[in-house]
């Protein structure tokens, strides 16, 4: 090395801007001063070839990536916000672009985490406990009691008195009655029923009025026997629209189920006029759900999220292989049939022997043997119908079979012979009958009024 002398390294790069040597060539001080002082002469800086601003670019490339990566961030979140409905406009406006659903609870935001450009938080509300508690006062549970015969070992026919449980609603209220609507088959052929309400008091309840075809009963309290603690904790419940409901729809059901006393269980609603056939052989078309349906239930509530009544549960399917499979009969359908059942008198007394109607007719039961053997339906087959009689004055014909009478199901000769003990000679009401046509049953209303029983010679 030279004295005076400096080594002046032009930085050279590879490809990639990287500088893996350096290229020394020994020149004088002298020189080197010389060129910069004409240089500057000339007013131009002295530019050594292939020597790059690495740490500008640097942080330009970094300044560069920063801004790309807020872009992409902010149109993520924009698509996140948009797809969830959470999108509020940008001016400050409240609004959710999205439908709220009815289950949905709002809370002011600044109450919670303090001010905000959003003033307000929508969630939706899986907690049912209001709504149930608001709705309870109006289910009942309803005891029935009835006679079941059998025979024993010997051959020997008996009777034992046996109770059934079932659920009600609470439908309507008149000056002397509360009524409830239940499943006719809860109170068929009982011989009492026993309600209880909410606040655990019972009460002696009397049918109303039923509809066999569309398993519904409406039975009656009267005010009378209740107490005043008990009618101030009762309700009416509403009824809603099942025409209405959608497919996966939150549903509720309450009930007496297994006749331990009121329960709660939620599900979906899995299907609409799902068409079943009944134990007696009529179908019927009802709401299907997963909500837990099980014996006791019937009669009972199936509610929307809103607490209205939009079916009443009537059936489950049994079988250790199906599970999550409940009935309700719509209550857009029940409707109009429950308001008739209403509207019927209250038959409470029987009248007396010498007063009761009498129709005129011989009759004999129409057994599930004879109606399965010769296809018939279940009901009274007229056998003969006496000259001059109430029966003949209606048009009730030889043949025909008695099916209702006053819009009530009548299975057996029995049970017509003990509904006539509330019907005095002179009323009017309605007789029901299937006749054959053609080799087919097909329904007449006859309007019958009864006529006196004559006496015995």
């Amino acid at each position: 090395m030279y004295e005076n002398e400096i080594y002046s390294g032009d930085h050279k790069t590879d490809q990639n801007g990287a500088s893996p040597y350096f290229d020394y060539t020994a020149r004088p001080v002298e020189e080197m001063n010389r060129d910069n002082s004409s240089e500057e002469k000339k007013g131009k800086k002295n530019k050594e070839p292939g020597k790059k601003p690495g740490a500008f670019k640097k942080v330009m490339l970094s300044i560069c990536m920063g801004l790309c990566f807020g872009l992409f961030a902010g149109v993520g979140f924009y698509g996140v916000q948009l797809a969830t409905g959470q999108l509020v406009r940008a001016n400050g406006s409240t609004d959710v672009i999205t439908e709220v659903p009815e289950n949905a609870t709002t809370y002011p935001v600044d109450e919670i985490h303090g001010e905000t450009a959003t003033k307000y938080i929508t969630y939706v509300q899986d907690d049912v406990s209001d709504m149930v508690e608001e709705v309870m006062p109006a289910m009942v549970s309803i005891v029935s009691n009835y006679v079941t015969t059998g025979m024993n070992f010997w051959g020997q026919t008996y009777s034992q008195q046996a109770t059934g449980s079932g659920s009600g609603i609470i439908v309507g209220e008149t000056d002397d009655e509360l009524l409830i609507v239940t499943n006719n088959h809860v109170v068929e052929d009982s011989t009492g029923l026993q309600v209880t309400f909410i606040d655990e008091t019972t009460a002696e309840a009397v049918v109303k009025g039923t509809d066999a075809d569309m398993d519904l009963a409406v039975i009656a309290v009267p005010i009378a026997s209740l107490s005043e603690d008990t009618q101030n904790a009762i309700t009416i419940a509403k009824l809603g629209d099942s025409d209405k409901l959608k497919l996966g729809e939150p549903v509720v059901a309450i009930g007496n189920a297994l006749g331990y006393g009121q329960s709660v269980t939620n599900g979906i609603v899995s299907a609409l006029n799902r068409e079943m056939i009944a134990e007696d052989g009529s179908t019927g078309t009802y709401i299907q759900t997963n909500a837990a349906i099980n014996h006791g239930n019937s009669g009972g509530a199936l509610l929307n999220i809103n607490g209205e009544v939009i079916g009443i549960n009537a059936a489950r399917i049994d079988g250790s292989s199906v599970e999550g499979m409940g009935y309700a009969i719509p209550i857009s359908s029940a409707s109009p049939i429950i308001a008739e059942l209403m509207e019927r008198q209250t038959r409470t007394d029987k009248v007396a022997e010498e007063e009761m109607g009498y129709m005129g007719i011989y009759m004999q039961a129409v057994t599930d043997e004879y109606a399965s053997l010769f296809d018939m339906p279940k009901g009274v087959f007229v056998k003969e119908v006496t000259e001059g009689s109430a029966a003949e004055a209606a048009g009730i014909l030889k043949g025909d079979i008695i099916v209702k009478f006053d819009g009530q199901r009548i299975t057996s000769a029995t049970e017509l012979q003990q509904t006539l003990q509330y019907y005095k000679a002179g009323e009017t009401t309605t007789v029901t009958v299937k006749r054959s046509v053609n080799g087919e049953y097909e329904a007449i209303d006859l309007e019958i009024t009864l006529g006196t029983r004559p006496e015995s010679k």
